[in-house]
């Protein structure tokens, strides 16, 4: 009896295509459907590994590290300038989950940036602020704002060291009046400086001294005193709240 042997079947032409069509390894440039397109590494379809975005909507550009199709690990965005029309870089720093988060550079404009660390794509952590007025605010942050112990210099020099919250002067601060030669330490509430002590402190070197110098105090404890009118003052402040 002939015994007749069935013929392997072939593969789905659909699988081979479909199989070809899997981006693992290095791609050349992969358009979206909305014009963006990729150049780098894929993994499973996802851009892993180094590679380079670029958006057609608004002309940014990553460089960087991927992981699994967000931008994780460090890399640097770009943005067109519509004056120049060259690239002006944004950001250079660490990346986690498609957000800013580590260390990086911020920049806001020609002379205003931040370097420092962030979480979350908000400022965050230990970091210091150039601003495009010439001050200068170098410590803490928390939610985008200064937040903890920090100092702020500002252009003439003078400058404010102590706690700062929801980015203003609030808690126990020193402000050194270095233009005229004093110095203000005390109780700071949302900037405005509530209640403390002001002495001279280098009025003779100072660049534009005050006409007159601090008398000295004729209490007999003016410590017990300023201690007495914190504690009212913060008291009042606990009542109001």
């Amino acid at each position: 009896m002939p015994i007749s042997k069935c013929p392997p079947k072939s593969e789905p032409l659909w699988k081979a295509w479909d199989r070809k069509a899997q981006k693992n390894g290095l791609r050349h440039q992969v358009f979206a459907v909305n014009g963006d397109h990729y150049v780098g590494k894929w993994k499973d379809n996802l851009k892993h590994g180094k590679g380079t975005q670029v958006w057609r909507k608004n002309g940014a550009i990553y460089e960087g590290d991927w992981k699994f199709g967000k931008r994780d690990g460090y890399g640097t965005l770009s943005l067109s300038d519509q004056e120049t029309g060259k690239y002006r870089r944004v950001y250079s720093g660490w990346w986690k989950g498609d957000k800013k988060c580590g260390y990086g550079i911020q920049f806001f404009g020609p002379k205003e940036y931040y370097e420092g660390d962030w979480c979350g794509n908000q400022r965050s952590g230990w970091g210091r602020m150039y601003y495009s007025n010439g001050d200068i605010y170098e410590g803490q942050w928390c939610n985008d704002k200064p937040e903890g112990e920090g100092m702020l210099r500002l252009k003439n020099g003078n400058r404010y060291e102590g706690n700062w919250q929801r980015g203003m002067k609030n808690g126990w601060g020193r402000f050194f009046h270095l233009d005229h030669g004093q110095l203000f330490e005390g109780l700071w509430v949302d900037n405005i400086a509530k209640c403390g002590t002001m002495i001279d402190c280098g009025r003779d070197e100072a660049p534009k001294p005050t006409q007159f110098p601090i008398p000295e105090a004729k209490i007999l404890d003016p410590d017990g005193v300023l201690a007495e009118a914190l504690a009212t003052f913060k008291k009042t402040q606990e009542e109001g709240d």
